[in-house]
Protein backbone atom coordinates (compact mmCIF):
# COMPACT_ATOMS: atom_id res chain seq x y z
CA UNK A 1 0.00 0.00 0.00
CA UNK A 2 0.90 3.11 -0.78
CA UNK A 3 1.38 5.94 2.26
CA UNK A 4 -1.15 7.40 1.07
CA UNK A 5 -3.37 4.65 1.01
CA UNK A 6 -2.38 4.10 4.74
CA UNK A 7 -3.47 7.52 5.09
CA UNK A 8 -6.85 6.69 4.10
CA UNK A 9 -7.44 3.90 5.99
CA UNK A 10 -6.66 4.92 9.31
CA UNK A 11 -8.67 8.11 8.51
CA UNK A 12 -11.53 5.70 7.84
CA UNK A 13 -11.41 3.79 11.09
CA UNK A 14 -11.19 6.75 12.83
CA UNK A 15 -14.33 7.02 12.00
CA UNK A 16 -15.41 4.54 14.94
CA UNK A 17 -14.54 7.10 17.06
CA UNK A 18 -16.58 10.14 16.44
CA UNK A 19 -19.24 10.01 18.69
CA UNK A 20 -22.94 10.64 16.72
CA UNK A 21 -24.69 13.95 17.64
CA UNK A 22 -21.83 15.53 19.00
CA UNK A 23 -18.76 17.70 18.08
CA UNK A 24 -15.86 16.67 16.62
CA UNK A 25 -11.82 18.06 17.05
CA UNK A 26 -10.18 18.04 13.95
CA UNK A 27 -6.56 18.40 13.48
CA UNK A 28 -4.50 19.56 10.68
CA UNK A 29 -1.99 18.13 8.18
CA UNK A 30 -2.50 15.47 5.38
CA UNK A 31 -3.24 12.43 7.35
CA UNK A 32 -6.96 14.78 8.81
CA UNK A 33 -6.93 15.85 5.42
CA UNK A 34 -7.99 12.27 4.63
CA UNK A 35 -9.90 12.27 7.67
CA UNK A 36 -12.30 15.46 6.84
CA UNK A 37 -13.24 13.75 3.07
CA UNK A 38 -14.16 10.61 5.17
CA UNK A 39 -16.06 12.90 7.76
CA UNK A 40 -18.04 14.54 5.37
CA UNK A 41 -19.64 11.69 4.13
CA UNK A 42 -21.12 11.06 8.00
CA UNK A 43 -21.80 14.93 8.70
CA UNK A 44 -25.19 14.42 8.59
CA UNK A 45 -24.75 12.44 12.07
CA UNK A 46 -22.72 14.77 13.84
CA UNK A 47 -23.15 18.13 15.47
CA UNK A 48 -20.02 20.18 13.58
CA UNK A 49 -16.58 20.46 14.32
CA UNK A 50 -13.81 22.71 16.05
CA UNK A 51 -11.09 23.13 13.41
CA UNK A 52 -7.13 23.43 14.48
CA UNK A 53 -6.12 26.14 12.13
CA UNK A 54 -7.91 28.29 9.35
CA UNK A 55 -6.98 25.89 6.50
CA UNK A 56 -8.92 23.02 8.90
CA UNK A 57 -11.75 25.22 8.90
CA UNK A 58 -11.87 25.62 5.05
CA UNK A 59 -12.05 22.02 4.25
CA UNK A 60 -14.27 21.20 6.87
CA UNK A 61 -16.60 24.05 5.26
CA UNK A 62 -15.81 22.45 1.96
CA UNK A 63 -17.87 19.38 2.82
CA UNK A 64 -20.35 21.22 4.62
CA UNK A 65 -19.68 20.61 8.05
CA UNK A 66 -20.61 23.62 9.89
CA UNK A 67 -17.54 24.77 11.92
CA UNK A 68 -17.71 26.15 15.80
CA UNK A 69 -15.04 28.20 17.32
CA UNK A 70 -13.91 26.22 20.67
CA UNK A 71 -15.21 28.92 22.73
CA UNK A 72 -18.63 28.23 21.55
CA UNK A 73 -18.20 24.47 22.67
CA UNK A 74 -19.14 23.20 26.62
CA UNK A 75 -17.92 19.15 25.69
CA UNK A 76 -15.96 17.53 22.58
CA UNK A 77 -16.17 13.64 23.13
CA UNK A 78 -13.24 13.04 20.42
CA UNK A 79 -10.19 15.19 18.87
CA UNK A 80 -8.38 13.15 15.99
CA UNK A 81 -5.20 14.47 14.32
CA UNK A 82 -2.02 13.13 12.98
CA UNK A 83 1.40 12.83 14.46
CA UNK A 84 4.73 13.66 12.95
CA UNK A 85 6.09 10.81 15.33
CA UNK A 86 4.59 8.93 18.05
CA UNK A 87 6.40 6.68 20.55
CA UNK A 88 4.71 3.46 22.15
CA UNK A 89 3.99 5.65 24.79
CA UNK A 90 1.66 7.62 23.10
CA UNK A 91 3.86 10.94 23.51
CA UNK A 92 4.27 12.55 19.78
CA UNK A 93 5.86 15.26 17.84
CA UNK A 94 3.66 17.30 15.86
CA UNK A 95 3.82 20.91 14.15
CA UNK A 96 4.62 19.84 10.44
CA UNK A 97 1.52 21.77 9.27
CA UNK A 98 2.18 24.62 11.50
CA UNK A 99 -0.23 24.42 13.66
CA UNK A 100 0.54 22.87 16.88
CA UNK A 101 -1.23 25.67 19.51
CA UNK A 102 -3.99 25.48 18.22
CA UNK A 103 -3.82 21.56 17.81
CA UNK A 104 -2.86 21.65 21.06
CA UNK A 105 -5.80 23.80 22.56
CA UNK A 106 -8.38 21.52 20.94
CA UNK A 107 -6.62 18.42 21.92
CA UNK A 108 -6.64 20.00 25.80
CA UNK A 109 -10.90 20.48 25.42
CA UNK A 110 -11.14 17.05 24.26
CA UNK A 111 -12.29 14.01 26.29
CA UNK A 112 -10.50 11.68 23.99
CA UNK A 113 -7.14 11.96 21.85
CA UNK A 114 -7.36 9.73 18.92
CA UNK A 115 -3.93 9.80 16.47
CA UNK A 116 -3.94 8.69 12.79
CA UNK A 117 -0.57 7.89 11.18
CA UNK A 118 1.04 5.78 8.71
CA UNK A 119 3.44 3.16 10.26
CA UNK A 120 5.85 5.06 9.30
CA UNK A 121 5.52 7.69 12.22
CA UNK A 122 6.01 5.18 15.14
CA UNK A 123 9.50 5.54 16.57
CA UNK A 124 10.96 4.54 19.60
CA UNK A 125 12.71 7.88 20.30
CA UNK A 126 11.09 10.96 19.25
CA UNK A 127 13.58 13.81 17.22
CA UNK A 128 14.28 12.55 14.24
CA UNK A 129 11.34 14.59 13.34
CA UNK A 130 12.69 18.36 13.78
CA UNK A 131 11.44 19.73 16.70
CA UNK A 132 8.54 22.91 15.93
CA UNK A 133 8.35 25.42 18.37
CA UNK A 134 5.91 28.44 18.05
CA UNK A 135 7.20 31.27 19.23
CA UNK A 136 6.36 35.54 19.30
CA UNK A 137 8.15 37.07 16.33
CA UNK A 138 10.19 39.65 18.66
CA UNK A 139 11.81 37.03 20.48
CA UNK A 140 13.11 34.45 17.81
CA UNK A 141 16.74 35.19 18.52
CA UNK A 142 16.89 35.04 22.14
CA UNK A 143 14.56 31.81 21.97
CA UNK A 144 16.44 30.38 19.44
CA UNK A 145 19.81 31.11 21.12
CA UNK A 146 18.25 29.03 24.47
CA UNK A 147 17.06 26.04 22.33
CA UNK A 148 20.53 25.90 20.87
CA UNK A 149 21.66 25.66 24.40
CA UNK A 150 19.42 22.86 25.00
CA UNK A 151 21.22 20.98 22.17
CA UNK A 152 19.51 21.40 19.41
CA UNK A 153 20.04 23.17 16.21
CA UNK A 154 17.51 25.64 15.98
CA UNK A 155 16.19 26.74 12.56
CA UNK A 156 13.65 29.22 11.34
CA UNK A 157 10.79 28.29 9.02
CA UNK A 158 10.75 30.13 6.06
CA UNK A 159 7.97 29.99 3.70
CA UNK A 160 8.62 31.56 0.22
CA UNK A 161 12.11 32.85 0.98
CA UNK A 162 9.88 34.86 4.32
CA UNK A 163 9.60 33.84 7.87
CA UNK A 164 6.29 31.78 8.11
CA UNK A 165 3.43 32.72 9.84
CA UNK A 166 1.06 30.83 11.47
CA UNK A 167 -2.69 31.25 12.17
CA UNK A 168 -1.59 33.58 15.55
CA UNK A 169 0.84 35.43 13.99
CA UNK A 170 3.50 33.68 15.22
CA UNK A 171 6.85 32.06 13.52
CA UNK A 172 8.08 28.62 14.00
CA UNK A 173 11.50 27.30 14.69
CA UNK A 174 12.28 23.56 14.04
CA UNK A 175 14.30 22.32 16.71
CA UNK A 176 16.87 19.87 14.38
CA UNK A 177 19.42 16.85 16.15
CA UNK A 178 17.39 16.53 19.00
CA UNK A 179 17.08 12.84 20.91
CA UNK A 180 14.31 13.41 23.09
CA UNK A 181 14.54 10.37 25.83
CA UNK A 182 12.49 12.33 28.20
CA UNK A 183 9.69 14.30 25.94
CA UNK A 184 7.63 15.60 29.55
CA UNK A 185 10.68 17.17 30.45
CA UNK A 186 11.79 19.07 27.46
CA UNK A 187 7.87 19.90 27.10
CA UNK A 188 7.97 21.95 30.05
CA UNK A 189 11.50 22.97 30.10
CA UNK A 190 10.63 24.52 26.50
CA UNK A 191 6.94 25.82 27.40
CA UNK A 192 8.80 27.89 30.32
CA UNK A 193 11.39 29.65 27.71
CA UNK A 194 9.89 33.48 27.77
CA UNK A 195 8.47 34.23 24.55
CA UNK A 196 7.79 30.53 23.70
CA UNK A 197 4.13 30.62 23.12
CA UNK A 198 4.16 26.32 22.86
CA UNK A 199 6.21 23.30 21.52
CA UNK A 200 4.91 20.55 19.08
CA UNK A 201 6.02 18.16 21.61
CA UNK A 202 2.21 16.39 23.14
CA UNK A 203 3.54 14.24 25.75
CA UNK A 204 1.44 16.10 29.14
CA UNK A 205 -1.54 15.19 26.89
CA UNK A 206 -0.51 12.94 24.25
CA UNK A 207 -2.71 10.53 22.55
CA UNK A 208 -5.14 7.88 24.06
CA UNK A 209 -5.40 6.06 20.82
CA UNK A 210 -3.24 5.53 18.10
CA UNK A 211 -4.21 3.72 14.82
CA UNK A 212 -1.72 2.89 12.65
CA UNK A 213 -1.72 1.87 8.90
CA UNK A 214 0.59 -0.64 8.38
CA UNK A 215 1.11 -3.65 5.30
CA UNK A 216 -0.76 -5.62 6.96
CA UNK A 217 -3.77 -3.28 8.01
CA UNK A 218 -4.62 -1.05 10.63
CA UNK A 219 -3.36 -1.30 14.20
CA UNK A 220 -4.64 -0.13 17.06
CA UNK A 221 -2.92 0.90 19.88
CA UNK A 222 -4.00 2.08 23.79
CA UNK A 223 -1.90 4.16 25.93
Amino acid sequence: MTQDELKQAVARAALEYVVEGHIVGVGTGSTANFFIDELGKIKDKIAGAVASSEVTAERLKSHGIQVFDLNEVDAMPVYIDGADEITRQGAMIKGGGAALTREKVVASAAEKFVCIADGSKLVETLGSFPLPVEVIPMARAVVARKLKALGGEPRLRLKDGKPLMTDNGCVIIDVLGLQIANPVELEEQINNIVGVVTVGLFARRGANVCLLGTADGVKTLTF
